[in-house]
C-alpha cells in the first residue's frame, strides 16, 4: 500500500461512507496503519492510499509497538468543537518534508463506527484531536495546505511546486 503524493487528483476527491464492515475493511485499516509506521506518521486517512472512503487511522504515539493506542473509525463526524484554537505545526504523508503552521480547535467530539459498524463517540483533546482533525479533512477532500497559516503557506510554496514538477514528471515518463 503506497502513500498518494501531492497533487494527485485523489486527495481531492469526495470520499464515500463505509457501507460494508467486511474482513476486507480490516485488512485496508491495518495495511493503513503499516504503512503509517513504515514512514513514520501518526495518522492516515483511505484517500491518502488511494481508498477514497471515510475511513481513517491514527496512533498519537506513531509507533506499532504501542498498538494499544491505535484508533480506526468509519465515517467519522465531528458533533462538537472547542472555541479555544491553538496553532501547532503540522506534516502529512502525502506532502514529503512539507510543514506549516495550522490553526485547529483544541477538542473535539466526534461521532464514528468501528470496523464492525458498531456506532461511538470520543472526546479528544490536544495533540489528539489536532490528528484527527487533520485526516478528517483528508476525508473531506480538504488538504493541509488549506488551513496553513499565511506565512507557513508562503514558506511552503518552493517545495509545494517542487511537488507538483515531479508529479508532473512521473506523469509524463510513465
Amino acid at each position: 500500500m503506497d502513500i498518494v503524493i501531492y497533487p494527485d487528483p485523489r486527495l481531492r476527491k469526495k470520499n464515500a461512507p463505509v457501507t460494508t464492515f467486511d474482513e476486507s475493511l480490516g485488512t485496508a485499516a491495518r495495511e493503513m496503519f503499516e504503512a503509517m509506521y513504515a514512514t513514520s506518521g501518526v495518522g492516515l486517512a483511505a484517500p491518502q492510499v488511494g481508498l477514497n472512503i471515510r475511513l481513517l487511522v491514527y496512533n498519537p504515539s506513531g509507533k506499532a509497538e504501542h498498538a494499544e493506542e491505535e484508533v480506526v473509525l468509519c465515517n467519522p463526524k465531528i458533533v462538537f468543537k472547542s472555541k479555544d484554537t491553538e496553532s501547532g505545526e503540522e506534516g502529512c504523508l502525502s506532502f514529503p518534508e512539507v510543514n506549516g503552521q495550522v490553526i485547529r480547535p483544541l477538542n473535539v467530539k466526534v461521532e464514528a463506527q468501528n470496523l464492525q459498524g458498531d456506532a461511538f463517540e470520543l472526546e479528544l483533546e490536544d495533540w489528539d484531536a489536532r490528528i484527527f482533525q487533520h485526516e478528517l479533512d483528508h476525508l473531506d477532500g480538504i488538504l493541509f495546505i488549506d488551513r496553513m497559516t499565511p506565512a507557513s503557506k508562503s514558506q511552503a510554496k518552493p517545495a509545494l511546486e517542487d511537488l507538483v514538477y515531479d508529479y508532473k514528471q512521473n506523469l509524463a515518463d510513465s
